[in-house]
């Protein structure tokens, strides 16, 4: 099976896809999608905490989330042992822009 990375790939009317549906959840319910695209995390925890302040700091929050996490999938995953971390975001996941960590095995 292939494995959607980039909209290089054959399937680009599915990431487009993935990435409007992704924005719509996030306009309605910003938790769901931040839960989407890190798991069950500390940015999912702090975008509930700030869901329930106010619903706009949790829209920010969210929307800045997945802009480095949809910006950092369209690199190359060798390239991020390079890229400085995300200030705020804590997920791993969302650093890496859903690519696997290949960082093991380095000094």
């Amino acid at each position: 099976m292939k494995r959607l990375n980039s909209p290089k790939d054959d399937n680009v009317p599915v990431y487009i896809f993935v990435l409007l549906f992704t924005i719509l959840l996030l306009s309605y319910f910003p938790p769901l999608g931040v839960f989407l695209i890190s798991g069950c995390g500390v940015d999912f925890w702090i975008n509930v905490c700030l869901t329930i302040l106010g619903y706009l700091p949790g829209h920010v929050h969210a929307f800045y989330l997945e802009y480095v996490y949809y910006q950092r999938k369209k690199l190359d995953p060798m390239a991020h042992a390079t890229e400085r971390r995300a200030p705020g975001v804590y997920s791993d996941r969302i650093q890496n822009g859903g690519h696997p960590n290949r960082n093991y095995g380095t000094v």
